[in-house]
């Protein structure tokens, strides 16, 4: 097979996407589809015609100065833009019959994230949320050792910064985190608290949630954007099994326990005795962490979803399932 046969192929399978928002993610998300193999980025919109312009100047860009004209052109379109107006760009896209990642939180209401699941379903397209952190490597790295935790702590803190301001911290860093955890415990909620303080925003920029599942697991969650340092970190307990996770650096720990073997060579052995006299022996898991990049692999996850037909893991209902769960939270701080 010749190469102009294969890249004819090539650019018969790459699908159109658009993106909406050039702020600072928009334009890192402008930057991976150009390059990517699995995307044909045709061109972005943003209201600011100031800053289109000079993105448009600093790269080989196409604008559109009419959101319909750049979801009529697309496959996919790419919604990057402030929280408030997801729903709007979402409803209009889905409603073309086009295909939409949507960066997180989903929407800015329950109801509203409702409505674009079901306006999906209805129209037959795919929709996938931004919650990046499910494509962390590192995360991808433990997941087959999340077998069923029943207590998480995780913390998630930022360094203060006006852009994200607009929606509480919950909605702007612990939703990351809600996410994960409702990913990884398959079981209801059984009770929900949380506390929280506004310091420089008109919202909440510090809490803390802890969330009671029906089977018994309990996570705590605490956020923070007034912090001198950044942290990204969880850390899952369950049988026999102890999971640290640094989303940041993309390192983890797993320390796990088993029965003693009665062929155990002990002097090599790193052996516990629990109070009723029972040896267990610790040893340590190192999987491999593979050198990815997040905002890539979701985006072209997304793709490879809708030539497979397949739901993608962050689906639409993935993030009205989170954003419910942070605005409980949020109506528990008051």
């Amino acid at each position: 097979m010749n190469l102009i046969v294969l890249l004819i192929q090539r650019i018969k399978t790459m699908l159109k996407i658009g993106v909406f928002g050039a702020g600072h993610l928009g334009k890192i998300h402008l930057k991976i589809a150009k390059s990517s193999s699995k995307l044909e980025l045709v061109g972005f919109y943003d209201s600011s015609s100031e800053a289109a312009n000079k993105i448009v100047s600093e790269n080989e860009y196409k604008f559109f100065d009419n959101p319909e004209d750049l979801i009529n052109a697309v496959d996919i379109v790419d919604i990057v833009t402030p929280t408030l107006s997801h729903f709007d760009i979402a409803k209009m896209a889905i409603n073309a019959k086009k295909h939409v990642f949507i960066e997180k939180p989903l929407t800015n209401t329950i109801d509203e994230a409702n409505e674009l699941v079901n306006l999906a379903r209805s129209q037959g397209v795919f929709g996938q949320v931004g919650h990046v952190e499910r494509f962390n490597p590192a995360y991808q790295a433990v997941l087959p050792s999340l077998t069923q935790p029943m207590f998480i702590e995780t913390h998630r803190l930022s360094e203060f910064n006006p852009r994200g301001t607009d929606v509480s911290v919950v909605l702007d860093l612990m939703i990351h985190d809600i996410d994960i955890v409702l990913s990884v415990v398959k079981s209801p909620i059984k009770k929900i608290h949380a506390s929280g303080v506004s310091v420089i925003s008109e919202t909440p920029d510090i809490s803390n949630a802890r969330i009671e599942f029906e089977n018994g697991c309990v996570a705590n969650f605490t956020a923070s954007r007034i912090s001198l340092k950044k942290m990204r970190k969880s850390r899952f307990f369950q049988k026999n099994a102890y999971i640290a996770l640094d989303f940041l650096t993309k390192q983890v720990e797993i320390v796990k326990m088993k029965e003693v073997s009665p062929d155990l060579q002990q002097d090599l052995a790193l052996l516990l005795t629990n109070a009723e006299g029972k040896k267990k022996q610790i040893y340590f898991e190192n999987p491999v962490i593979e050198k990815t990049n997040p905002i890539q692999e979701e985006l072209e996850h997304l793709a490879s979803c809708i030539e497979k037909k397949q739901t993608p893991i962050v689906s639409l209902s993935d993030g009205a399932k989170a954003l419910e769960v942070a605005h409980q939270i949020i109506n528990k701080i008051g």
